[in-house]
Formats: structure tokens, C-alpha cells, sequence
């Protein structure tokens, strides 16, 4: 497959320069396409093909600024237009490497993270009041942060780490973040088979608007708990101290 892939290396580095500069998946993707420019792309598809797919996702779930998501949706393109490789092999190694990239991320937090953050929190206004209120939304809402974070590019590379760091249960951590790695990896692998390289006139929008919504969101939360804040403080401390105590 390696020779039909580098046979038609030309063809797919004109598709993937379109998707990258359009940013095809996300809006923000666009913005890291310069970690991993569109020859090398093409050069680790000819070589490596459906681990190329796999490591380049996996790096950006575990928090380093790659464009995994135009590497899926490149590869998905390609496998519609020349049936050199399957979508389902494509599908399953972005998954996959969603799954794993954003599990290490999640030990790097909960491992180190957290440690980085009670010894310098109070310098950038993280008490421990504050650090069990980050603890006490990934009790209630960590899933949904997990699975919505993995469709947004910022939060895709840093979701898995801010879970570690607020010590979300691991097993529910594993099954929010496995569901929402597969239904992401069959949605734009998927759709950039079946649409090819006009994906982006649907992808690039649906990004950017998913972008506006965390940040609208952040900032409604933001507001949201100034005017609550005691009590939001006083309702983490007493869920995390009951937690404590039902272990």
C-alpha cells in the first residue's frame, strides 16, 4: 500500500494543502498547521500510513499543538478519492489515538498538575478553596467538559490535562473521553470520506462556531460565578469533603 500511497503523494498533498489552509476541521486548527506542514503530512501517510493517523492525534490529545484533526480528515479524503486506505482503519486509529493521546494527558495532570498547582496556585489566584471549586465542576460536569472539549480544538489539547488536574474519577474520565474520542474520529473521518475536500464548507463553520460557543460559555460561566461565588465555594467544599468521606 506504501508505493500506491507514495504514487499518489502529489495528489494528496494538493487535497490536504486545501484542507489545512481552510482550516478544513476547526477554525483554530489552521493555527498549528504550521507544527506539521502539508509535505510532511503527505510524507508520513506514504510511510506510515494509518500510524501516522494514529500518533499525530494522540500527540495533539495529549496537549502538543498539532493538527490531528486535519491529519483524520486528510486521510479520510484521501481514502474516498483514491481507495488506497480504508476509512475504517482511519476511523479506528483516530479514535484509538484520541483514547490513548488524551489518557496520558490525563496521568500528566493528575500526576504532575496537580502538584504544579498547590505548590504555585496562589501566585495566579488559585487558593484551595478555588482549586476544590475546578474539582467539584469536573464532579458534576466533567463529562460533558470531556466529550464537547474534544470537538473544539484548544480544548481537544487540554480537556484530558484539566481532568487530571481537577482529579476526575479516572473510570469515568476513561468512558466519557472513549465515547466522545469515537463518535468525533466516525463523525470527521466518516464525513471527509463520503464529502471529500468540500467538507470544509461544513467543518470549517461548525468549528468556529463550536469555538464562539466555549468562549460565550466561559464567559457567562465567568460572570456567572463572580455574582455566586461564595456560594459556589461553599457548595465545592462540602461535595468534595462528603467525597472524602464516602471513600
Amino acid at each position: 500500500m506504501s508505493v500506491e500511497l507514495r504514487h499518489n503523494a502529489p495528489t494528496m498533498y494538493r487535497r490536504l494543502g486545501g484542507c489545512a489552509e481552510t482550516g478544513l476541521a476547526n477554525g483554530t486548527d489552521r493555527g498549528m498547521t504550521h507544527f506539521l506542514d502539508h509535505a510532511q503530512v503527505v510524507s508520513f501517510l506514504s510511510s506510515y500510513g494509518y500510524w501516522a493517523v494514529f500518533v499525530i492525534v494522540a500527540l495533539e490529545s495529549a496537549g502538543v499543538p498539532l493538527p490531528g484533526e486535519t491529519m483524520l480528515v486528510g486521510s479520510a479524503i484521501y481514502a474516498g478519492e483514491s481507495h488506497n486506505m480504508r476509512v475504517e482503519g482511519i476511523v479506528a486509529a483516530g479514535a484509538a489515538g484520541a483514547i490513548f493521546g488524551d489518557n496520558v494527558g490525563f496521568w500528566l495532570g493528575r500526576e504532575f498538575g496537580s502538584r504544579l498547582i498547590e505548590r504555585y496556585g496562589k501566585t495566579i489566584g488559585l487558593d484551595a478553596r478555588k482549586q476544590k471549586l475546578g474539582q467539584y465542576l469536573f464532579m458534576r460536569w466533567g463529562g460533558a467538559i470531556v466529550v464537547v472539549g474534544r470537538f473544539v480544538a484548544l480544548l481537544r489539547a487540554l480537556a484530558a490535562i484539566l481532568a487530571g488536574v481537577n482529579r476526575m474519577d479516572p473510570l469515568r474520565f476513561f468512558t466519557f473521553n472513549a465515547a466522545g474520542s469515537i463518535i468525533w474520529a466516525s463523525a470527521f473521518g466518516v464525513g471527509g470520506y463520503l464529502f471529500g475536500a468540500s467538507i470544509h464548507r461544513i467543518a470549517g463553520p461548525i468549528g468556529w462556531l463550536a469555538l464562539a460557543c466555549a468562549v460565550i460559555g466561559g464567559f457567562i460561566f465567568w460572570r456567572y460565578f463572580k455574582s455566586q461565588e461564595e456560594r459556589l465555594l461553599r457548595d465545592a467544599e462540602a461535595a468534595i469533603t462528603e467525597d472524602a468521606g464516602q471513600r
